[in-house]
């Protein structure tokens, strides 16, 4: 007897919700602890029940480690995230002008804390890291585009170049005249289409 096929979605059941919780938690943990022992991998493992209980596992280096290199790994990853959710909330770069000529026009120059100066120049340093970002893309866009271009190109040459091929091979058979002792002569020029 096979085991009955179970629809994933959540159990109603709350008892049964709880047991299942268990035994598929202790199976994942189970296979984490296998993976890393077969593999050699450094595993980090984090469950958190629905009442908000924390179970971990890890293997070798402790969890911290672990978690502190995916950290460095993914620094990038993560300060792009961050700048461009920074760039939501500053909005456009015409609106960041207006508000430094704003906080700097005319009489309001002394009045101006080391605080305000310090967060426009966090504002500046978002925008710019923002359009660095947008250039660097468009840059890469572009860069995917000419490599299209120089694909199609490329096979358009080809294309052209047999094409050229079997012009001269038809031209050459057509030239060849049979001389009137029977011998073939080939001693004629070639002459090819040219090709705009």
């Amino acid at each position: 007897m096979g085991r009955k096929k179970l629809e994933i979605k959540r159990i109603e059941n709350k008892s049964s919700r709880q047991v299942t919780f268990s035994k598929r938690r202790n199976g994942l943990i189970e296979k984490a602890r296998q993976l890393s022992v077969l593999c050699d991998a450094s595993v980090a493992l984090l469950v958190v029940s629905a009442s908000g209980k924390l179970y971990s596992f890890s293997s070798g280096d402790n969890l911290v480690k672990i978690l502190d290199r995916y950290g460095k790994q993914h620094a990038d990853d993560l300060k792009a995230l961050d700048i461009q959710s920074k760039a939501l909330n500053y909005g456009s770069h015409h609106e960041l002008l207006e508000l430094v000529e704003s906080k700097l026009v005319g009489s309001n120059v002394n009045n101006v804390s080391v605080d305000t100066l310090v967060q426009l120049e966090e504002h500046f340093e978002t925008a710019l890291s923002v359009t660095r970002a947008k250039k660097t893309e468009l840059m890469l866009k572009l860069v995917e585009n000419l490599k299209e271009k120089e694909k199609l190109l490329k096979e358009e040459n080809q294309v052209l170049a047999s094409q050229m091929k079997k012009n001269h091979h038809v031209g050459a058979e057509a030239e060849m005249e049979i001389s009137p002792a029977g011998q073939i002569s080939d001693n004629l020029p070639v002459t090819l289409p040219l090709l705009n």
